[in-house]
C-alpha cells in the first residue's frame, strides 16, 4: 500500500540510558541491513541482532535492533526498532544516518496511521493508543486499554448485527413481496426491533458521555457572596496558595483556575470573583464571567457563611436550584452547624470530601465499563441514534419500507464510521451472506 519507508525516534527526546528508533516500510530490513553490515532479510522476524551503526566508514553506536516482518508487526509492514544509547546527539545522528539512506522522516502518527490503513487495528483502538501515551491516571488508562483491545468494536456489534437483519429483512420483502405480508413484517419484525435498537443505543450515548465527563474531568464552580471563603476553599482544595485570600470583599476579579484529583475523580475547579450588586467596574466584569461559568459549570460548589446566611445566599441557592450542586457551610470552627460544614482556612475540608466522592462514585464505575471513548465516537452514536428515530416515525407513518431502509442505512454507516469500517459495499456483504445459496 505504501511505496517509502519511514522511520522517527519513537522515545522521549531527551537523555537517557536507551532511545529506540523505529523504522517502517519495504526497505525497512534493507536499510538496517547496511547500517549494522549484516544480512537480517534472512533472519526470522520477531528477533534481536546485536551491531554496531556504521556511517561513511566510522562507528557511531553500538545497537540492538529488533527485527519483526510483514505483515507480524506494529504497522503490518517490515519494522525495524534501532536500541540505541540514549544521548540526544547519538540518537539524532543514527536518524540522520537513517534519512541520508533514502528513508523519510515519518510524520505525526504516521506509524499508527499506517497500522489502521493495514488492518491492524481498527480507527477506536488507533485513538485508543494515543488515549493510553495521554493518560493522565488509572481511570484514564483503563479506558484507553480496553479501547485498544477492541472493546468499541464489540460494543457494536451487537446493534450493527440488529441492523442487517432489519435490513435484511425489508431487502427480502422488496425484492420476492409474496413471501411475506408488508405489515406483518413491520408491525411484528422490524418495529420491535427498531424501538429496541434505540433504547440500546440511547443508553450507550448516556453511558459514553458520564464516562467521558469523569475522564476529562468535572468542571467545577465555587460560588458564594464575597469574602464567605471561597478563594480558600480553593487552596486547600488545591493544597496550594492560588488565590488570593484577605479580608477585603472582592478581592477576587477574576476566574482562578485549577486541578485537583479527588477519590478517583479529577475536578477542574474555578474560583469565582462574588456574586453581588456591585458599583465597581471591574468587579462587575468579573461577576460577569462568574456567571458565564456558572452556565457551563457540571458541578457547583456553593460556599456559605455557616454563621451568616442571609438574603445574598438565598438569591444564589436560588440561582443554582436545580443544577448539581453541593452547599457547604464554612467557617464551621466558628459558628456550630448541622448540615455539611467545613473550615476552608484551616483546611478542615474533609465533609467536603467525602460528599464528592460519594456523589461519583456510580459514575467512576461506569467510566471503568466499555463504553464509547471521545467526542467525535459519541457525536456518530447521537447521529445514529437521530436516524434510527427518523426510520421509526417513518414505520409508525407506514411509509415505504424501502425509505425506511435509507435511515436504517445511514445507522450502519454511522456506526462502522466510529471504528472507521464505513462503506455501503461492507453493508452489502453483510447482508447477501445472509441469503439462502442460489438466490
Amino acid at each position: 500500500m505504501f511505496r517509502d519507508t519511514i522511520a522517527a525516534i519513537a522515545t522521549a527526546n531527551a537523555t537517557g540510558a536507551v532511545s529506540v528508533i523505529r523504522v517502517s516500510g519495504d526497505e525497512a530490513i534493507e536499510v538496517a541491513s547496511k547500517l549494522i553490515q549484516k544480512d537480517l532479510s534472512k533472519e526470522k522476524g520477531n528477533t534481536i541482532h546485536y551491531g554496531v551503526i556504521h556511517d561513511n566508514g566510522e562507528a557511531v553506536d553500538e545497537v540492538l535492533v529488533s527485527l519483526f516482518k510483514a505483515p507480524r508487526s506494529y504497522t503490518g509492514e517490515d519494522v525495524v526498532e534501532i536500541g540505541c544509547h540514549g544521548g540526544l546527539y547519538i540518537t539524532r545522528k543514527i536518524l540522520s544516518v537513517l534519512l541520508s539512506k533514502g528513508v523519510r522522516l515519518a510524520r505525526r502518527g504516521e506509524f499508527t496511521q499506517r497500522a489502521f490503513l493495514n488492518g491492524k487495528m481498527d480507527l477506536s483502538q488507533a485513538e485508543a493508543v494515543n488515549d493510553l501515551i495521554r493518560a493522565r491516571d488509572e481511570v484514564n488508562a483503563k479506558s484507553a486499554m480496553h479501547s485498544l483491545r477492541g472493546s468499541v468494536t464489540k460494543l457494536l456489534e451487537p446493534l450493527e448485527e440488529s441492523l442487517a437483519q432489519m435490513i435484511a429483512n425489508i431487502e427480502v420483502n422488496i425484492d420476492y413481496p409474496e413471501y411475506d405480508d408488508v405489515h406483518q413484517l413491520t408491525e411484528e419484525e422490524i418495529l420491535p426491533m427498531a424501538e429496541k435498537w434505540l433504547v440500546d443505543i440511547k443508553e450507550i450515548v448516556r453511558k459514553a458521555e458520564q464516562s467521558l465527563a469523569i475522564r476529562e474531568g468535572i468542571d467545577t464552580v465555587i460560588l458564594g457572596r464575597p469574602n464567605v471563603g471561597k478563594s480558600s476553599l480553593l487552596n486547600a482544595l488545591l493544597e496550594e496558595d492560588k488565590a488570593i485570600v484577605t479580608d477585603i470583599a472582592g478581592t477576587t476579579r477574576d476566574l482562578v483556575e485549577g486541578s485537583v484529583r479527588i477519590g478517583g475523580v479529577t475536578l477542574n475547579l474555578i474560583d469565582t470573583a462574588g456574586i453581588r450588586d456591585s458599583s465597581d467596574k471591574v468587579e462587575r466584569i468579573g461577576i460577569q464571567k462568574s456567571l458565564a461559568a456558572l452556565e457551563k459549570a457540571q458541578l457547583v460548589i456553593v460556599v456559605l457563611d455557616a454563621g451568616d446566611v442571609n438574603e445574598e445566599d438565598r438569591k444564589l441557592l436560588a440561582l443554582t436550584e436545580g443544577r448539581n450542586r453541593i452547599v457547604v457551610y464554612n467557617k464551621n470552627d466558628l459558628h456550630e452547624v448541622d448540615s455539611l460544614g467545613i473550615s476552608a482556612l484551616n483546611k478542615d475540608i474533609d465533609a467536603l470530601v467525602r460528599e464528592i466522592e460519594k456523589m461519583y462514585e456510580q459514575d467512576l464505575l461506569v467510566a471503568n465499563e466499555d463504553t464509547l471513548n471521545n467526542e467525535r465516537q459519541i457525536g456518530l452514536a447521537k447521529q445514529a441514534q437521530g436516524a434510527m428515530e427518523d426510520a421509526i416515525n417513518a414505520l409508525h407513518n407506514e411509509m415505504e419500507l424501502d425509505l425506511v431502509t435509507i435511515d436504517l442505512e445511514k445507522c450502519w454507516t454511522l456506526l462502522k464510521e466510529i471504528t472507521g469500517k464505513a462503506g455501503r459495499d461492507d453493508l452489502l456483504d453483510e447482508i447477501f451472506s445472509r441469503f439462502c445459496l442460489g438466490k
